[in-house]
């Protein structure tokens, strides 16, 4: 398997593939307490930017749409039987209308991205969710941030409670998840989540 330079390389997908196909992985499924948690949201009907494999809307069950820049990646979400797109693509869908969304979310993206890169990408996809929608905004603390070499700036909360104001959506609340924020300098699943809700 080739390493992969960019998040829209196939080798990107590559490697999201065999991250989640870890023999022990998917014995104790670590996956729980994540797919509790984005359940516990009620997030209604998701605009997922950074969709990936499409893994968060199989945990809501498939209520929404996602959108990646790689093209594999749309193909591997849609062939587990979500609804995905490459960005081009959901421009020319139906669901790309005003405020058609709930909620959006922007799960492990942001650090794979300047901070006006992020900002502008919140920008682009925010007026397909209705007023009083949330946004929530998740990205890996330091041990997760240093795992991927793809990653291009650390955005811990106060970078992401930024990010929301700079587009427009008050922050109401911000975490560490699962466990408590020092444990993110050890254990690479923990992260920083916001959620702001759109005027």
């Amino acid at each position: 398997m080739g390493r992969a330079r960019s998040t829209r390389d196939a080798a990107y997908t590559d490697r999201l593939r065999s991250l989640e196909g870890v023999w022990w992985k998917r014995l104790l499924d670590v996956q729980r307490p994540y797919r509790w948690h984005v359940r516990r949201l009620r997030l209604g009907f998701v605009l997922d930017v950074g969709c990936g494999l499409g893994r968060n809307l199989l945990h809501l069950g498939g209520s929404g749409v996602g959108i990646d820049h790689n093209p594999a990646s749309v193909a591997a979400a849609v062939e587990r039987g979500v609804v995905a797109y490459t960005p081009e693509t959901f421009r020319a869908s139906s669901y790309a209308a005003p405020e058609h969304f709930d909620a959006l979310l922007l799960a492990h993206v942001a650090e794979h991205m300047h901070w006006s890169e992020a900002r502008d990408l919140l920008d682009e996809y925010l007026p397909y969710v209705r007023s009083g929608g949330r946004a929530v905004l998740i990205t890996p603390q330091e041990a997760g941030y240093r795992s991927d070499s793809t990653h291009v700036e650390f955005m811990d909360l106060e970078s992401l409670g930024r990010l929301a104001r700079a587009v427009g959506v008050d922050p109401i609340d911000a975490y560490s998840f699962p466990f408590p924020r020092p444990v993110g300098k050890v254990f690479k699943y923990n992260e920083f989540v916001l959620i702001a809700r759109k005027p």
